[in-house]
Order: structure tokens, then sequence, then C-alpha cells
């Protein structure tokens, strides 16, 4: 008698998914919480927008590469994804018609994509938008990385990449144990005319001086800011640490052409640090990779002493 009852119900089931799918009604939504705080609703998530080098850069890592169909254009890493996927432009100067005409089931998108009346208008539209969280620590990425594993439902390659980010950091917090004394570092993020857009506390900079055991020189300025010529005597950074690629704006001068700075240790012994802009400041699966790069350069002492012990 059950049986009979059972295969009676059976064809409705049937049924109703069929008509929910010739609605458009996924059957696998989901609803998850954003970095935003914001509900959202996704279903399918076969052609992926990704907004943010860091956001291409996991979904990459996760082998999801080939549901992307379009990124901005601080995807540079692999440079599978800036070379074969469709470009929306910077992600601080997006435009609704550009995103839209991708024609994405899923946006994905960094904290800072913008404007924020562009995102407004995005964040209305029917495709769902999911804002990833930006917590710039060792948690913050490992967590990034199971969020937006989450979200295109990948929870086991999010959680065995996490795991080996985490290992990756635990390597860089016992090589920045051995450190002794702290070197003054400033990153400059530009150069005009002689004078230097440099980064304070609050930015990605700051985050990445403290993962590679410096001192940031320009601690007690809050974000980028321009650096007064008076100032550059009174930083004395040991080393100055800049990006191969500007992110926006005009191309950079050269940093030993920073008026302010020309009597620093870091200019006068051209300590001057050169780094991919993703790879240093984009937080994600390389994150503590690139820590390590920066520390190498920044304490060489620390390496020769490594090199010893092996021997």
């Amino acid at each position: 008698m059950e049986l009979r009852r059972t295969l009676h119900i059976a064809p409705w089931l049937f049924a109703a998914a069929a008509l929910a799918m010739s609605a458009g009604v996924a059957l696998a939504d989901k609803s998850i919480v954003d970095g935003s705080g914001r509900a959202v609703t996704m279903g399918d998530t076969s052609r992926i927008l990704s907004v943010g080098g860091d956001v291409t850069e996991i979904l990459y890592a996760l082998k999801a590469g080939d549901k992307i169909i379009a990124v901005d254009s601080t995807s540079q890493f692999p440079a599978e994804a800036l070379g074969t996927k469709q470009n929306v432009g910077y992600l601080r100067a997006l435009s609704s018609e550009g995103v839209l005409s991708t024609n994405p089931t899923l946006i994905i998108a960094a904290k800072d994509a913008g404007p924020p009346p562009v995102v407004d208008v995005l964040k209305a539209s029917s495709i769902p938008y999911v804002q990833v969280p930006d917590d710039k620590s060792p948690e913050g990425v490992v967590a990034k990385i199971r969020f937006i594993a989450s979200v295109i439902g990948a929870e086991a390659a999010g959680e065995a990449l996490a795991k080996d980010v985490e290992q990756d950091f635990a390597v860089l917090a016992d090589q920045r144990s051995k450190i002794t004394k702290q070197k003054r570092a400033l990153f400059v993020l530009s150069v005009q005319n002689g004078r230097a857009t440099v980064a304070g506390t609050g930015t990605s900079a700051d985050a990445m001086f403290k993962l590679a055991g410096a001192a940031n020189a320009a601690a007690d300025t809050h974000g980028y800011k321009p650096l007064a010529d008076e100032a550059g005597v009174e930083l004395a950074p040991d080393a100055v640490v800049t990006m191969q690629h500007g992110r926006s704006g005009p191309p950079s001068d050269p940093v030993t052409t920073i008026t302010a700075l020309a009597s620093s240790p870091a200019l006068k012994q051209n300590q001057i640090i050169v780094m991919d802009s993703l790879y240093l400041l984009g937080f994600g699966p390389r994150c503590a990779r690139a820590a390590r790069e920066l520390m190498a350069a920044l304490y060489p002492e620390l390496a020769m002493k490594r090199a010893s012990a092996a021997e």
C-alpha cells in the first residue's frame, strides 16, 4: 500500500519540478549573507563576472576559471584571466551597462568595486551581486577563500585551499618571529614631479608590512596621502617599497626622484623593493608567499641564517 502511494506522488513531484524549471526558478537556489551584510539569493553560477584581482585569483585556484565569462582590469593573475576573458574595466570605475552587457548569471565583486551609484544599480538588478568580505589578515584571507568557495558550491576545494594557505601563514609567522630589529619601510603608490603618494595605516600596504615584519614609516597618517617635502627627513625609511604596475592614473616617475626622501637611508643605500601590485596587495592565495618575499628583501640576513642552518 505504501509503495503504491509513493508511486502516485512521484509524478506530481516531477511535474512540480518541471513547472518550476519552465518558470525560470532554479531548484538549487540558496541564500548567502555577503560581505556587506546583504542576504543574496543565488542559483545559476555558470556565468560569473569576477570583479577584483583577488576574487579572480581565488576562483581560478578553486578550478572555477571555466565559469568566469568576464573580469575587471585588476584581474591580472593568472595571465589567462586578462588574456582570454571579457574585460569590464577598472574595478573602481565600472559602468552598469558594461557589466550587464556580459550577461552574467552571478557577479562576485571585491569591496572596492565602484563607483557606489553603479554598484547600487547592479545590486538592484535581477543578477545576484555578491560582495566579498575584505579583512586583510591571515584569518581574513582564509575566510575569503572559504566564502567564495561557498558561493560557487565548491566547499571541498575551498577547504583544501584554505588549509594550504593557513600552512603558508604559519611558516610566515615562524620566520617573522626570528626578526630581532624591525626595519622601517615606506610604501610609495605613485610619484609625480618629485612628489610621492604614500601609504599610511588602514591600507593594504600597511597590512602587508605587518605580515612581513616591517614598521610602516608613514604610520602616523591614514590612507594614501601626499608626502610633504619636510616629512621625508623625519620618516627616514630603511627601505622603499613600490609596485611594478600602478592600478590607475598616469605612469609613475622613478622613486629616486622623490625630493623628500633624497637623504633617507633607503635612497642613499638604494634599498628600493619593486613587486607586482596584485601579488603584493591582492591578499589572495599567494599572500603569505608575497609577504615572505618582501621579508626576504627587507631582511636578507634571515635567508643567510636559514641557509647556514641547512648546511
